[in-house]
């Protein structure tokens, strides 16, 4: 590719005291890497010039969490995050299968934590007793099936929704079942979304698939952003013998490179199976009262050490505090590396550990602003240690922004704007001293990278504001932050969204 020479830009400072640019640079790249970044480049031979006109430059954004197949489909399926009751999603389905009643039914989006009654699969076979009717939650942890989605799935009959461990492996056979829906043009659609806003790379947490599959989406033109493609435990020994390890290029494809093994160690909240330290303040009617554990400890060890003798690194998903405590205590006796999943509650004490651990704390921010409300639900005693970014940030824990989509969008704007604002709507903040700043929370952005310098990738986005600008009162911030426009990405020096007009 021909070098690309970017002229007339502002390079928006990360550094904590590092000061705003006063004067416009241009920056050259070449071969994918940033090679001058000075006033008035002399032009350069074949190079692609494109004049910024002033607008501020910044690292490629990255998505540290997503489950990109299931952001493809999402699509074609059915919208149910308004859905407040049971009664609601049934009368939504009902509706759906009018247009369709032959055609198998996937919903998307429900939050059951605070319906005043659980689900059953009696009322979806009611709706329709002969084609299947599945409906995952919000969060992911848990379906909500009719019995045809049952039996074609091999499960049990029941009259509950099908949670965490069962749900994810039946999870695997849903194309099976339903057809195929993320193909390689719907992969593209989704990344060229997330380019348009900045994202250069994501770390890719789909549940089904491996290196094959993203050979041939790659050669399918799905081959927009850097992506780093973990495994699961189903997966590991596959990619063990084939000797993969973090950081390997994915053969057949430029961008994609191995990334960690992917262990899901707890639950969740709006499912309630979160492995919390205390019981759930509405749990009289669990179960377990405390949430739980998706696998023993030595069961939890034995996969982290054989990933980490294999050259993995390891990305354990614990969203209660006992969970993360446990995560802490095993990345330190197997000597695996990699991040700790979300971290939404956290014990005081396992702060200064995180930090120290040399872990990165992976947070999705905007599940703050879906989880507000079930959290006073769940946990009303805890909400002070609820995303706890300034602790972990003034602890010195790599912090690296996510989004979790489709649990939440796939946009670092939204997730940045709830770190530094923690509320989306007329409400005050949530927990306002566990904020970041807006430069705290775009540093935590880039995979790592500072300011714009010599060196650097040649994945660079151009934005039509200032990110960090003082722009007034907290409302008219949290819009600055929310509205961010990007006038170009590029990936290596290659444009995936449209350049400025």
């Amino acid at each position: 590719m021909d070098p690309l020479l970017i002229r007339n830009v502002l390079p928006v400072p990360l550094g904590a005291e590092e000061m705003p640019a006063t004067d416009p640079v241009d920056v050259l790249v070449d071969d994918g890497v940033v090679r001058r970044v000075e006033a008035d480049l002399p032009d350069v031979a074949d190079a692609r010039v494109h004049d910024a006109d002033g607008r501020w430059i910044i690292p490629g954004l990255w998505d540290h969490h997503v489950h990109l197949g299931q952001v493809a489909m999402t699509t074609s399926r059915l919208d149910l995050s308004t859905a407040r009751s049971p009664e609601e999603v049934t009368f939504f389905v009902q509706e759906r299968l009018s247009y369709a009643p032959d055609k198998p039914l996937v919903g998307f989006g429900h939050r059951s934590a605070t319906w005043p009654r659980k689900p059953t699969v009696a009322e979806l076979d009611e709706v329709s007793d002969s084609v299947p009717i599945v409906l995952i939650s919000g969060d992911a942890h848990h379906a909500w099936l009719n019995s045809p989605a049952l039996r074609g799935l091999g499960l049990a009959p029941r009259n509950e929704v099908v949670r965490e461990s069962e749900w994810f492996e039946a999870y695997g056979r849903l194309e099976e079942l339903i057809g195929r829906e993320a193909t390689p043009t719907a992969y593209r659609i989704v990344q060229a979304e997330a380019a348009s806003r900045g994202v250069v790379g994501l770390v890719d947490f789909e549940f089904t698939g491996g290196a094959d599959d993203w050979t041939e989406r790659w050669a399918g033109g799905a081959d927009l952003l850097r992506i780093r493609m973990a495994t699961y435990a189903d997966g590991l020994d596959a990619v063990l013998d084939a000797g993969l390890r973090s950081g390997d290029p994915i053969p057949g494809t430029d961008l994609v490179t191995m990334g960690p093994l992917k262990v899901i160690s707890d639950g969740s909240l709006n499912t309630r199976t979160a492995w919390c330290c205390s019981p759930y303040t509405n749990g009289d009617d669990l179960i377990h009262p405390f949430g739980y554990a998706n696998q023993s400890v030595a069961e939890l060890r034995d996969l982290m050490l054989r990933a980490h003798r294999g050259g993995l690194e390891v990305a354990v998903h614990a969203i209660g505090d006992a969970a993360v405590h446990e995560a802490l205590l095993s990345f330190a006796a197997t000597g695996a590396g990699g991040s700790i999943e979300h971290a939404q509650l956290i014990d005081p004490a396992d702060v200064p550990r995180l930090a120290a651990s040399g872990l990165r704390a992976s947070v999705q921010p905007a599940h703050l602003l879906d989880d507000r409300d079930v959290s006073e639900h769940c946990w009303a005693d805890r909400l002070d240690r609820c995303f706890a970014l300034r602790w972990m940030h003034d602890a010195g824990a790599r912090m690296h922004l996510g989004s979790d989509a489709p649990v939440a969008p796939l946009d670092p704007w939204l997730a940045m704007s709830a770190a530094v604002h923690r509320s989306a709507d007329e409400r005050d903040p949530w927990n306002p001293g566990q904020s970041l700043t807006a430069r705290e929370a775009l540093a935590a952005s880039t995979d790592g990278w500072g300011t714009v310098a010599v060196g650097h990738p040649g994945d660079l986005v151009l934005l039509d504001a200032d990110p960090l600008a003082d722009v007034g009162d907290s409302g008219a911030t949290s819009t600055h932050l929310r509205q961010m426009n990007v006038a170009a990405t590029y990936v290596a020096g290659r444009l995936t969204a449209p350049l400025l007009h």
